[in-house]
């Protein structure tokens, strides 16, 4: 089933669709926070964010690297090491997320009651 076409296309027009489609993923704004951290490697990455699984993880850090906002560094040694990195694009969403856990932040009281 590799001729799988999604149903719905991406409206390219729209720049908030774009952004959707890229973060879009239960810890996709975790993993590249983590990696802008400077955990770096696998192992890290499932340490700092533990209730998500290593195939989950796996397959978000995969997606990422597709949309261009990670890249993963591969060494020739052995045992095997691989880390991961942002890429320039990848680094243009910081302040953005960034921002918006600082408006997290700022609603912290009201959101809390709300979302009880």
């Amino acid at each position: 089933m590799s001729d799988y076409k999604k149903k719905l296309s991406v409206p390219l027009e729209c720049g908030l669709h774009l952004f959707m489609v890229v973060v879009n993923g239960k810890w996709k704004i975790s993993l590249i926070w983590c990696i802008h951290s400077g955990f770096k490697r696998p192992s890290e990455l499932q340490r700092k964010i533990p209730k998500a699984s290593r195939r989950v993880l796996d397959v978000q850090l995969n997606q990422l690297i597709g949309h261009g906002i990670i890249r993963k560094i591969t060494y020739d040694e052995l045992p095997l090491k691989v880390e991961y990195e942002l890429t320039p694009l990848g680094q243009t969403l910081i302040p953005v997320i960034a921002s918006t856990a600082q408006w997290g932040e700022d609603h912290r009281g009201e959101l809390e009651v709300l979302l009880r």
